[in-house]
């Protein structure tokens, strides 16, 4: 008795040692150990800016959320408006929900898929094979649980292939706030131009407005006599050109309100539309700068290229695991009967177990070269995400350049507007009294108009600077700063 105990307490260790060894075997992977490629750029940027100054304290530009980098309430429904409605965002949702879906379809390859089935069979079989029966038809029944080509996988060939899977997923993921980033972006950016068009549509219908008041005093004087045809005629360049100036902005106008709606992807309410391009509208906030790098890998396209180079690596086990036997196991599990009465009664009960290994020999190099396109499309990955890398340092560096420059041109050009300004009132009174022509007024008066449009254009280009920088530092992702 206790031989028999013994004995049956052995075949257990020995089938707990054989399942451990197993599992053992099915951890490993064929996967070269991933290692982080070393930054392909400068530590730090060539120059720095202004702080991100709150009540918490400085804050990295990828963690400020866009409800507080953006002050404009207008503004930021719209981006609300537009994160739900937009398709090119939903497309990559939806990449993300097909990604997810794949992943989950590699990873239940893992486990053994279990199948229920019956069947009946009729069969009549000729005189010759009937072996004495009494009838030469004949029947059975069957129903069972059977396990189909199930991979023992020894050599981590399914794991690095659900790796892979998952890294893909997690790269969609990365897309996907990429794509936001640059809805954000994309929204702000058309705002703004609707805004600094909206404001020149206004400076130009003011001007007509002045101009055309003008352009009916002299032609009084001119019936008078007191001012020449020269002069009248002078005097309606003036006008005319507001009124190219104002028709040409009104165009402009339309078209950014239409580029604006497809980016919103519903329509929009006046109400929500600005109206000129004040302070409120300006009212971005300054971002952190004097930090390394090496926030760039925070970014989300750098993060989706570091995930596909990852998905490359793991593809490199799936290869390598090629080259090594594959094993696979088929099993079934039930009972059969020649009667259905009695299918499921003593002894009817069948089993079958059939292990099968697979060793490659000869392939035509097939194998070797799936080897070498995995190695090769990781050289792709790697490059990718170097150029990532290399793409958002130049991005930064140039925003950061931008970012004193343009704060230097535009208050040159406050001044610039405050000189003309005042030369073309001068020059009307000198006009009004004799002392100069009225070619000297014209010249001011167009000098003050170029530079009062130019002071609107450099505010757009700094304000637009301010969020293309806010987009290549990363921020955007987030609603509000944590």
């Amino acid at each position: 008795m206790d031989s028999g105990i013994n004995y049956m307490r052995g075949k257990v260790v020995k089938a707990l040692c054989a399942v451990t060894w197993l599992c053992v075997a099915c951890a490993c992977t064929l996967e070269p150990r991933y290692r982080a490629p070393a930054l392909p750029v400068l530590d730090q940027w060539p120059m720095p800016t202004a702080t991100f100054e709150r009540p918490g304290g400085n804050v990295a530009a990828r963690d400020i959320g866009w409800l507080d980098f953006f002050l404009d309430t207008r503004l930021e429904q719209l981006i609300d408006r537009a994160l739900a409605n937009n398709r090119d965002l939903r497309v990559a949702v939806l990449n993300i929900e097909q990604a997810r879906a794949q992943y989950q379809i590699q990873r239940a390859a893992l486990l053994p898929s279990i199948n229920g089935g019956g069947s009946f069979t009729r069969e009549k079989l000729p005189a010759s094979l009937n072996y004495g029966s009494p009838t030469p038809i004949s029947g059975s029944f069957d129903v069972g649980l059977s396990v189909t080509s199930y991979e023992v996988d020894l050599f981590g060939r399914v794991r690095s292939l659900t790796h892979a899977a998952l890294e893909k997923y997690v790269a969609q993921e990365q897309a996907r706030r990429s794509a936001q980033l640059s809805l954000i972006a994309e929204v702000a950016h058309a705002y703004l131009t609707l805004a600094s068009d909206r404001e020149l549509e206004r400076l130009a219908q003011e001007t007509l407005a002045s101009e055309e008041h003008s352009f009916t005093l002299e032609q009084r004087r001119h019936e008078t006599g007191t001012v020449s045809g020269l002069d009248l005629a002078q005097s309606q360049t003036t006008v005319e050109l507001a009124r190219a100036d104002t028709a040409r902005f009104e165009g402009h106008v339309a078209q950014d309100i239409d580029a604006l709606t497809l980016l919103v992807g519903t329509s929009i309410e006046p109400a929500l539309l600005p109206a000129q391009f004040d302070s409120k509208t300006m009212g971005l906030e300054p971002l952190p700068a004097g930090v390394p790098s090496a926030v760039l890998s925070r970014r989300s396209d750098v993060l989706e290229a570091e995930h596909t180079l990852r998905a490359a690596n793991a593809n490199i086990g799936a290869a390598r695991a090629a080259f090594f036997p594959d094993i696979t196991l088929t099993a079934n599990l039930g009972s059969a009967s020649n009667q259905l009465s009695n299918l499921f009664k003593s002894g009817t009960g069948t089993w079958a177990f059939e292990p099968l290994m697979s060793l490659p020999i000869f392939h035509g190099r097939a194998l070797m070269s799936g080897l070498d396109a995995a190695h090769v499309n990781e050289k792709i990955a790697l490059a990718q995400y170097d150029k990532a890398i290399q793409s958002g340092f130049r991005e930064v560096a140039d925003a950061l350049a931008l970012t004193t420059t343009l704060n230097r041109q535009r208050a040159a050009q406050e001044s610039l507007v405050e000189a003309t300004s005042l030369a073309y009132r001068l020059s009307q009174r000198r006009y009004k009294v004799g002392r100069d022509s009225y070619l000297e007024v014209l010249d001011s008066q167009r000098s003050d108009y170029a530079a009062r449009q130019g002071l609107i254009t450099t505010r757009l280009a700094e304000q637009s600077n301010r969020v293309t920088l806010y987009k290549v530092l990363g921020g955007g992702w987030r609603e509000q700063t944590p």
